[in-house]
């Protein structure tokens, strides 16, 4: 038999447990008398009774000589009751809250769990976890799975809830988890690789980072297609510049570096012209806007046939698409290739890769992104070898937060306020992103952030968005507020990312989208730690059709795996990339089933459909395109979306109200 004693507030508890379970409770008091303490008022309810019955206290002294005693807390007065009749005993701790329903758990640092200022078993720390989240709302199931193991990862119930609800962001309770850097191995310098002279004085770098070297042992300089894959800062786009100047240099052809947005088409362009507009003319292509503004004007060199030509997939597309030629191109590099599983974009990047590839069969192609799915089966379909690096080069903290909507502005500020007063071992001021999911909730959290914040959307000219580029980059603002579309545009160097929503718009992140969004936190030229902050909050939604509420969305991104880029394109995307296909072919089938082919995505039967609208004709062996054809081709439409405008044109001359009804028209198909 063991006797357990737990001090109470006037009393001391006392379980009766054999091998593992509880026989009997005791209630007794001590009293001091001249021989020092002893006993008083002993009631025992042994197993089975409903009630607690008087026993003679020299009967618990005899009990308590027959049995391994064990203190469950400090008691003096208990201690010296025992030493006084030569009683031994032990200490033990057992989990409090089992001990209340007569049960007997023994705890410790291996198997309890920390509550307050003592340790409790798991089975009570899960149901103290479950009756605290009841107070704060309601919780999906695959959180409480989360805490479940988050619990039984740190082993304290405190620091657990405190993620949960907290009054005050504190990161040493909230960390869901923590991306170690890799030790940077010695790599080659510069000077050992077969580079042109002129380009290794330019490139101004000496050692190369260990993605690059990578590369180059893939047969960088050799020609070879790559796919390279590594986290953002990593020195993927001087990948890029490595192989397009050398072939230029050494007579192999031109260059065409492409990205995915006009923002980031000019920070790469003023990048290559600043560091080698004196050996080169670099051009910029990214379109022509419609709206005649200072801001939308064409900015630098627009000559597509310089010898390195920086633009974005639609700004090349277009060309391609009209029906002109990009002669003599020596390297195509398409950044952020992870763009083709974007549901609006994808097919046409798709499509464009294809395209160029037609144009240009010698080329080198160069395929860089910060995450993408199952890059070996990607790789395989590009056509291309896998250059991949895990490694990030700085640590990167993930902290998850569950709180209501309403309070996030104010932890938003105040984590936004901590960053900025820190700064890095390089002398730089933490500064951070903050994800939102729409413009106007940008302006409200930047509104609410003060002077130290700035919104930064797709809605601003290009002037106030290159003013907050110049701001940010210069130190003088602590935070921009910008929107999940942008999360794979501008290069902002932040040391920490905070998530104010995981949507954009109304459709929750993607796995990928979210991974790269994430990754835009620390640099290694200006930080030693990246943070990523998510805020989520319980039961919340940006669409009533949605099974899935935010909370459950963070737990899903936090672990979830990227799926293969493998995109089924429907019908109205396959109608405009095959027409897209048959412009830059002039019409030959075959070549334009070969560019199909090429495609990573799988697209549906276009013919049949073009051919039944009169949009194409089909003449030994050659696709003949229609005028309509070609301004679907021309301003990036599908065959059904066409015969809407067609339709809406014959029926009004009103344009307000056809765009109004193209727009009513979307708005029902989603």
């Amino acid at each position: 038999m063991k006797v357990i004693i737990q001090p109470q507030k006037s009393a001391y508890k006392l379980l009766f447990v054999e091998g593992d379970r509880v026989e009997g409770t005791g209630f007794v008091t001590l009293t001091a008398t001249q021989k020092g303490q002893r006993p008083k008022n002993f009631k025992m309810r042994r197993r089975g009774s409903r009630h607690p019955a008087p026993v003679p206290t020299r009967d618990l002294i005899t009990m308590l000589r027959r049995s391994s005693v064990a203190l469950a807390a400090e008691s003096p007065e208990f201690e010296s009751f025992l030493a006084d009749l030569q009683i031994p005993f032990s200490r033990i701790d057992i989990c409090r809250f089992c001990q209340i329903e007569d049960r007997f758990v023994p705890v410790d640092k291996a198997t309890g769990v920390r509550c307050g200022g003592e340790w409790i078993c798991m089975e009570c720390a899960k149901r103290e976890m479950r009756r605290e989240l009841g107070y704060m709302g309601r919780f999906g199931g695959s959180v409480l799975i989360h805490l479940e193991k988050l619990l039984a990862q740190v082993r304290d119930l405190d620091r657990v809830l405190a993620s949960v609800g907290p009054e005050r962001p504190d990161r040493r309770r909230t960390l869901f988890d923590r991306l170690e850097a890799h030790e940077i191995e010695k790599t080659l310098h510069i000077t050992d690789l077969s580079l042109p002279p002129a380009f290794v004085k330019a490139a101004g770098v000496d050692y190369l980072m260990p993605v690059q070297h990578l590369a180059v042992q893939s047969g960088l300089l050799e020609g070879q297609h790559l796919l390279v894959v590594s986290a953002t800062a990593s020195g993927k786009t001087f990948i890029g510049e490595m192989a397009g100047m050398k072939n230029f240099l050494e007579g192999r052809g031109r260059m065409l570096f492409l990205v995915p947005l006009v923002a980031l088409a000019n920070q790469k362009y003023q990048r290559f012209r600043d560091r080698y507009g004196h050996l080169v003319r670099v051009a910029l292509q990214v379109g022509v806007s419609r709206l005649n503004l200072p801001e939308t004007r064409p900015a630098g060199d627009r000559d597509v046939n310089a010898p390195v030509v920086v633009g974005t997939y639609e700004g090349i597309d277009h060309l391609l698409r009209t029906g002109k030629t990009l002669k003599d191109i020596g390297t195509v590099v398409i950044d952020e290739v992870q763009m083709l599983e974007d549901a609006e974009r994808g097919h046409r990047l798709d499509g464009l890769i294809a395209r160029l590839k037609y144009i240009a069969p010698d080329a080198q192609f160069l395929y860089l992104s910060a995450t993408i799915g199952a890059p070996g089966l990607l790789a395989e379909k590009l056509g291309a070898n896998l250059v991949r690096y895990a490694e990030r080069p700085v640590p990167l903290e993930r902290h998850l937060i569950f709180i209501e909507r309403e309070k996030k502005i104010a932890f938003i500020k105040q984590m936004v306020a901590e960053e900025y007063r820190m700064r890095s071992s390089k002398g730089y001021r933490g500064q951070t992103i903050v994800f939102t999911n729409s413009r106007a909730r940008c302006h409200v959290i930047a509104d609410a952030l003060g002077k130290m914040a700035v919104p930064y959307h797709a809605g601003l000219s290009a002037q106030e968005r290159r003013e907050v580029e110049r701001r940010f980059s210069n130190g003088e603002v602590a935070a921009v507020v910008t929107t999940a579309a942008l999360a794979a545009g501008v290069d902002f160097p932040a040391s920490q990312v905070i998530f104010d929503a995981l949507a954009m718009g109304i459709q929750w992140l993607t796995v990928q989208e979210f991974h790269q969004m994430m990754g835009r936190a620390g640099r290694p030229d200006f930080h030693d730690l990246g943070r990523v902050v998510i805020l989520a909050e319980p039961g919340g939604s940006y669409s009533r059709t949605s099974g899935k509420t935010e909370e459950e969305v963070a737990i899903a991104l936090l672990r979830g795996e990227m799926e293969e880029v493998a995109p089924e394109y429907d019908l109205e995307q396959s109608t405009e990339e095959f027409v897209a296909n048959a412009v830059v072919c002039d019409g030959d089938e075959q070549q334009i089933i070969r560019m199909n082919r090429m495609m990573v995505g799988t697209l549906e039967p276009a013919l049949p459909t073009l051919l039944d609208y009169g949009l194409v004709r089909r003449r030994g062996g050659r696709i003949e395109l229609t005028d309509m054809a070609r301004v679907m081709a021309e301003h990036f439409i599908g065959a059904e979306r066409l015969i809407q405008i067609r339709d809406l044109v014959r029926r009004a001359d009103d344009a307000a109200w056809i765009v109004a009804e193209l727009e009513c028209a979307v708005d029902e198909e989603r």
